[in-house]
């Protein structure tokens, strides 16, 4: 199962006021395990960056300034992640600037599955923090890199959690295998049978046989002092 973990970096909070995308990036996992292929892209929002968004990732207006516009960038974005699900950290909001840009520059919205990690976190520790950081915290992630927002560093970090919060870590080899049912119903325990006297299997005629055969070694033979 191919999945994308998204994460985008913007000039502000609603894209109806105008703000825009200046950075997106993308993982692809498959089958909960990140395959090294990923899409990243700095991108001039054709605006002024507020100085209160800088604070919050660190991008500049001047940094963006040759950066290209969306437009530029929709059809490798989209090439990337195709129709599969996409996994994000309060998903609508990165979604809903996603589709704002590609509406702007007549392209169609995304209709691909998605995954919300704060919900799913919400879900599993109720009235507990669920930010990036306070799960980076919980699941032991190394996260010291992020003194500020990137949009690259996010989506490697959400991976890991998305994988944690799933529980869908690769197992640990173990050595000690348990035992189907099929085998615990034929299991015994073996003493209960060490000290029974069982009944001998073997026959007079073949007790006779091997005393015949104990005489052709002669005295020396090690039978002759076994009694």
């Amino acid at each position: 199962m191919r999945e994308i973990i998204l994460d985008t970096e913007t000039t502000g909070l609603r894209p109806g006021e105008g703000h825009k995308i200046i950075e997106i990036a993308a993982i692809e996992i498959v089958d909960f395990i990140p395959t090294g292929k990923t899409y990243h892209q700095y991108i001039n929002p054709e605006r002024d960056v507020p100085q209160a968004s800088t604070d919050v990732h660190g991008i500049t207006s001047n940094f963006l300034y040759d950066k290209p516009t969306f437009n530029k960038i929709a059809d490798e974005f989209i090439e990337f992640v195709q129709n599969d699900t996409i996994v994000a950290h309060n998903v609508d909001f990165d979604i809903g600037f996603i589709n704002y840009e590609l509406q702007n520059c007549g392209k169609r919205s995304l209709q691909n599955k998605k995954v919300d990690t704060v919900t799913i976190a919400r879900e599993k520790f109720p009235g507990q923090g669920v930010s990036l950081d306070a799960l980076c915290k919980r699941f032991s992630i190394d996260n010291t890199q992020r003194e500020k927002h990137s949009a690259t560093l996010d989506a490697e970090l959400l991976a890991k959690v998305y994988i944690e919060l799933l529980d869908a870590r690769e197992p640990s080899l173990d050595l000690k295998q348990e035992e189907s049912p099929q085998a615990q119903e034929h299991h015994f325990d073996i003493s209960k049978i060490q000290n029974r006297n069982l009944p001998p299997r073997i026959t007079d005629h073949e007790k006779q046989l091997h005393a015949e055969f104990i005489e052709t070694l002669g005295e020396k033979s090690i039978w002759k002092k076994i009694k």
